[in-house]
């Protein structure tokens, strides 16, 4: 569980354990947020950037692709848990006023997110791609650490299973409306690229400007030193251990979602051989999506009402897997179908469930941002090494069938290693 700083008795409303139940309002605005952000991380993934790469450099546009979105995953790595730890010790005054120390860098990561999409936009060379993407990753992962964070700041852990449910649910939600925006609503990937920098400020910033966010008293505030803090990155396994446990089960996991899903587009096109491989993805990410959205809400308030979180973990990465199973010995259309509902089936409780064990058993809650921070690397990190292990078992190691054959694996492993955590059954 998570645990207040021992420095004071009574810890001020930022450092507190919340118990008041939050209101659907709240939920709902945390939700279109989160839609925001991950609309912006997804849809240049999964649609803008591939094809932004496949017209600038067709004849290895796997490996551009590999390079850009490994590059920007790296600068998640790094951005994250910085910003984070930067969030806690947040101290602001406006007008003679105590400003929270979570909202500013939600609102500050969707502007300058937002702007970095606009740029993106404008890139005719890989080089020019890949500093732009960095830089959006960079803003829209200062902005997830402090939504991330809302969560064990404002959500009593009876309630955080439904909870991290509905903010869950944008991580796919999130692709398919980009996916629709930027082939649908809007034609071309410049204009692709401004949709989605719109929809990140018309749906991130009224959580800012309108929900509650405590201030930090400067006498809480941890010290702003540059040694301690990148020395406070480190949590160490032998003190956290369920920490660590938590971490690691999760990158694995991530690991597995990544060597599934960064080349779908290519495995579409060149594996399944349909005719038309943007609307079979589209067609795809519906069913996915869909998966998901009939079981992260009910398992998460299932698993609040039992208290009961590892089962529900295990169980869900056997479905991925079976899911990425079906894809490496059946990759034909019919089977992609099924595998979709199943992955996002699992997926939802997954997200759902394990984001609520996360924060039971982060060490401190004065350093809440930061150690989600440190979680989000087991998210981002995946992201980085996914590429560089995927491309060469596409060109080399026997192709798609092997690449789902090892996202099965991997993500079984992950999600079995749950049982080593002990504080939370």
């Amino acid at each position: 569980m998570t645990t207040v700083d021992p420095a004071s008795a009574a810890p001020p409303a930022a450092l507190a354990e919340p118990t008041a139940p939050v209101r659907r309002g709240w939920i709902a605005l945390v939700f279109a947020a989160n839609l925001g952000v991950w609309m912006a991380f997804f849809t240049p993934i999964q649609v803008l950037l591939p094809q932004q790469i496949e017209g600038i450099a067709p004849g290895s546009k796997e490996e551009m692709l590999a390079v850009v979105t490994g590059l920007g995953a790296l600068a998640a790595v790094v951005a994250n848990p910085l910003a984070g730890a930067l969030s806690d010790r947040t101290c602001l005054r406006l007008a003679g006023r105590e400003l929270g120390r979570r909202h500013v860098w939600t609102a500050g990561g969707a502007v300058l997110g937002a702007a970095a999409l606009v740029l993106l936009a404008q890139q005719r060379t890989v080089l020019g791609v890949t500093l732009a993407w960095v830089a959006a990753q960079v803003c829209f992962n200062a902005m997830l650490a402090s939504l991330t964070a809302a969560i064990p700041d404002r959500v009593p852990v009876a309630q955080r299973g439904g909870v991290s449910g509905w903010v869950g649910i944008p991580q796919a939600l999130g692709l398919v409306a980009g996916a629709v925006l930027v082939t649908a609503v809007v034609t071309g990937n410049a204009a692709g690229y401004r949709a989605v920098a719109l929809a990140v400020l018309v749906l991130a910033l009224p959580f800012a400007l309108l929900t509650p966010d405590d201030p930090l008293p400067r006498a809480h505030r941890p010290a702003l030193r540059l040694r301690a803090l990148l020395a406070s990155m480190w949590v160490s396994p032998r003190r956290h251990p369920d920490f660590a446990w938590a971490w690691f089960t999760r990158f694995l996991v991530q690991t597995g979602n990544a060597l599934g899903t960064l080349y779908l587009l290519y495995f579409l096109t060149d594996g399944v051989r349909v005719a038309d491989p943007e609307g079979a993805l589209l067609v795809l990410i519906l069913l996915y999506t869909l998966g998901m959205m009939l079981t992260a809400v009910v398992a998460g308030r299932i698993s609040d009402r039992s208290g009961r979180r590892k089962v529900f973990v295990v169980v869900s990465g056997l479905v991925m897997a079976v899911a990425a199973t079906l894809l490496a010995v059946a990759p034909v259309w019919p089977m992609a179908v099924v595998a979709a509902v199943l992955l996002g089936a699992g997926y939802g409780v997954y997200l759902s469930v394990d984001a609520a064990l996360i924060t039971q058993v982060l060490p401190r809650a004065t350093d809440r941002a930061k150690d989600l921070g440190v979680i989000n690397i087991a998210n981002s990190a995946p992201q980085v090494l996914g590429p560089a292990l995927s491309a060469p078992i596409v060109v080399h190691l026997g192709g798609y069938p092997t690449l789902y054959a090892v996202t099965a694996a991997v993500t079984l492993l992950g999600s079995a290693l749950v049982v080593k955590i002990r504080s939370v059954p």
